[in-house]
């Protein structure tokens, strides 16, 4: 499946992969950050933002369809950066196609099995009676309870799009439920990845547990692992500069070649 795929900048491929819920927008702040010295390729993930749907999403799937849109756009090896989903969409892509992978940077997220963190959401998103909604105000109300936080209803809710003179999901939400074990999942790709790799986690995350780290080094045997103190699962926003300092050097190293199997 070939993604949509947000191009701005120039110099070298950088490739931007967003979390669960998100779209390239997500990290479009990392995006301009970076622009002035690479071309970025800010992608939406299938059942995410432009691009397609489809009903699986495992691992592998999501992979191919990353390194399917970089041959739409010529791209042969690519630094790649991801955040949660998409940091483990990365760390798939650069196990299972490394010559694709020229640098890996991952952030907030471990290649480890996780929990079912996104039910409450899931649930209440799922039981929003659209045929009610007359406005954003309205749906932000109506998710109130079950989602207390309202940094995180403002996120979800930039899915929530006019349709028909009212409003629709613009991703398929039952699809995403049908496949949580699998987005749960840790990468299923044997080996490792050797080439260049960075892991930045937030101070106040439990994402990447102390527990993950010898499971990160035995998949990617190069991997630095990196904590930003003030940061929570949203590092790259809420401590921009600290993670920009972490990642536009490791992104500038010259000496960059794609990783082996």
């Amino acid at each position: 499946m070939q993604l949509y795929a947000r191009i701005q900048g120039s110099g070298p491929p950088v490739v931007l992969l967003h979390g669960l819920f998100g779209s390239n927008e997500n990290l479009g702040v990392i995006a301009r950050a970076l622009a002035g010295d690479f071309t970025t390729y800010s992608l939406d993930l299938r059942n995410h933002g432009r691009s397609p749907h489809a009903d699986s999403m495992d691992y592998p799937a999501l992979a191919a369809d990353v390194a399917e849109t970089l041959d739409a756009h010529d791209v042969g090896a690519a630094a790649v950066v991801g955040h949660s989903l998409g940091g483990k969409t990365a760390m798939e892509l650069a196990l299972s196609y490394p010559e694709r992978v020229s640098r890996l940077a991952v952030i907030d997220i471990a290649p480890i099995e996780y929990g079912r963190r996104h039910d409450q959401e899931l649930q209440a998103m799922r039981s929003l009676d659209l045929g009610t909604i007359r406005s954003r105000t309205d749906a932000d109300r109506a998710l109130a309870q079950a989602i207390p936080n309202p940094a995180v209803r403002q996120f979800l809710l930039k899915n929530l799009v006019r349709s028909d003179g009212g409003f629709a999901w613009r991703i398929p939400l039952d699809t995403i439920a049908n496949n949580y074990a699998a987005i749960a999942a840790a990468p299923t790709s044997r080996g490792s990845y050797r080439g260049p790799a960075l892991f930045v986690r937030g101070g106040h995350s439990d994402y990447i547990p102390r527990t993950a780290e010898r499971t990160i080094r035995e998949r990617f045997p190069a991997a630095r692992i990196e904590t930003v103190d003030g940061g929570a699962h949203w590092v790259h926003v809420d401590s921009l500069e600290p993670f920009l300092e972490l990642l536009r050097p490791f992104l500038v190293i010259s000496s960059a070649t794609p990783g082996s199997q």
